[in-house]
């Protein structure tokens, strides 16, 4: 098990705490005990979850200059990177996740660590959390499918942003979307993938 006490997140740019790091370790070791019958990440990648999945869904925090935000996690999964952004200090978090098995997980996991964080068993598109400041996702769904989700759950006046993490077909993704979306974009690289994005999406509007 990967000890993220020592794991050196400070090596690329990332003031984690003490503290954070043991609420990481508790919820790595819950993982793994909750992998053997529940499929919550992907097997090939257990050897290296400190880097795959808790540094990775880490770096979205330079993205968030204030942490006194609501904050919506789509489809959380294993709670990358919602989870993992609680434990870092965002105010007010929200799990999405529809299968109640990774739902039971991840209050489990809040339980165990002090996380403070609201679980929604729902789908995307049957949940309602008003005034959202910034929805992200993971691994989840093409880019043109994350906004739809994105524009249900925003505010009328779409005062929000979402992060987007990304791979190898971003390019591709971004120009779909564009045809049924204007939005405003920036796109930063993953640090944890050389062909992985993440794109910070603001002023969402549909195209007539």
């Amino acid at each position: 098990m990967p000890d993220f006490i020592n794991y050196p997140f400070a090596k690329y740019g990332f003031d984690v705490s003490r503290e954070t790091r043991e609420k990481f370790n508790r919820y790595s070791e819950l993982l793994l005990k909750w992998q053997k019958t529940v499929n919550l990440v992907s097997d090939t990648t257990l050897e290296d979850l400190a880097e795959r999945h808790f540094l990775d869904s880490a770096q979205l925090i330079k993205y968030i200059p204030d942490p006194q935000i609501k904050l919506a996690d789509l489809g959380s999964g294993a709670g990358f990177p919602g989870l993992i952004l609680a434990m870092m200090g965002i105010a007010e978090v929200h799990l999405i996740e529809s299968d109640v098995r990774k739902a039971t997980f991840l209050r489990e996991v809040s339980r165990e660590t002090g996380a403070k964080v609201t679980v929604h068993d729902d789908r995307v598109e049957d949940t309602v959390i008003a005034g959202l400041d910034l929805i992200t996702a993971r691994a989840l769904a093409p880019l043109k499918d994350l906004l739809v989700m994105a524009d249900k759950l925003s505010t009328p006046d779409h005062s929000f942003c979402c992060l987007f993490m990304k791979g190898e077909k971003t390019d591709e993704e971004l120009d779909k979307a564009k045809k049924r979306w204007n939005f405003t974009v920036e796109i930063h690289q993953s640090v944890t993938d050389n062909t992985g994005k993440i794109l910070k999406i603001s002023n969402l509007t549909g195209k007539q």
